[in-house]
């Protein structure tokens, strides 16, 4: 009786010491299989730009889908509204500084951390195929004013005179009175940023704009300075802006969004937190427009703003949506 109630008692004590890791060892499996499926809800390929440029989003789509990495889907995206004369705040038709004249800024960034950009340029209808040219066959980063200008059409692009006559009317307009202003949303958002991820999970992101509407001649604002209107980590995600640059070039927005998903926040968490750093630096001022938007490893995006107004597009598999931010300021 002893010895059978010993070796039960044994037999006990050794199931418990067996059993225990391998419960845990099942609990840690299973916690691991959830935390994986969770993680495996990846959307890709997928194309965000500000503003309902619904156009460049189909326009980057259509490189997505056949397959076609995400260079190439912003690059192409972002050149539909660059050729678009009615929209007076990229490219071709833009809206001159105040001596008359359209100067252009774009920059481009790829998945290995590539990048390229131009700055104040004239004549040239698509800066961002400019800027692709100065990060894939100079050693540079930059080039800016006529030195842009000379390096496009050493690269075959041709000169074009992009001050359309419904721009140029409204520039002799304004010279009437020649008040400089930042005219919130729709009448003057200055920028096309777009990200994209392709079928590899690979990001890239570009960025063109005009720039502000009767400003000084030679001004140049975020927009084609990487890390604040545009910014990618092939390992994290990207973000862009739109708005007033300077107040985006103040806190290097989209580097600062960046490194907020890295730390863990959600796409619209980081825009979100980017803003409410910009509004910290202007607490008696709220008379500008910016708007951030982002995109993680994942896929998942989001976009942020000061005022109401600011907009997203998006194309999935899913179809396209406009997404409208939230804001800093409620309406």
């Amino acid at each position: 009786m002893k010895r059978r109630k010993f070796l039960k008692n044994s037999t006990t004590g050794a199931a418990g010491l067996i059993s225990a890791p391998l419960l845990a060892s099942c609990n840690e499996s299973n916690t691991k299989l959830a935390t994986d499926t969770i993680e495996e809800k990846i959307i890709r390929p997928v194309a965000v730009c500000t503003w309902n440029f619904h156009n460049a989003t189909a326009k980057a789509w259509e490189v997505l889908k056949d397959g076609g990495n995400s260079l190439d889907a912003v690059e192409q995206g972002v050149m539909v509204e660059e050729a678009n004369v009615d929209n007076q705040t990229v490219g071709k038709g833009g809206r001159p500084d105040r001596d008359g004249n359209v100067t252009l800024d774009a920059c481009i960034m790829d998945k290995d951390s590539n990048c390229g950009a131009v700055l104040c340029m004239q004549n040239i209808a698509h800066p961002v195929s400019v800027a692709r040219k100065v990060m894939e066959e100079t050693p540079h980063v930059m080039l800016a004013g006529k030195g842009a200008e000379k390096f496009a059409y050493e690269q075959g692009f041709k000169k074009e005179d992009l001050l359309t006559e419904k721009s140029k009317q409204q520039w002799l307009e304004w010279k009437k009175t020649s008040k400089y202003e930042t005219i919130i949303n729709i009448e003057n958002h200055d920028t096309i940023g777009m990200l994209a991820i392709d079928k590899n999970g690979d990001i890239a992101g570009a960025c063109t704009t005009s720039g502000m509407a009767y400003k000084f001649a030679g001004r140049v604002g975020d927009s084609p300075i990487i890390g604040a209107g545009l910014f990618i980590d092939n390992e994290i995600g990207g973000a862009t802006a739109t708005g007033v640059g300077e107040e985006v070039v103040r806190t290097v927005g989209s580097f600062l969004i960046v490194e907020l998903m890295r730390q863990g926040k959600s796409p619209e968490e980081a825009c979100k937190e980017g803003v409410r750093r910009i509004m910290e630096k202007n607490k008696d001022r709220d008379d500008f427009q910016i708007g951030f938007l982002a995109i993680n490893k994942k896929g998942e995006t989001g976009g942020y703003c000061v005022h109401p107004g600011f907009t997203y597009s998006q194309y999935t598999e899913e179809g396209q949506i406009n997404h409208p931010a939230g804001s800093f300021m409620k309406g």
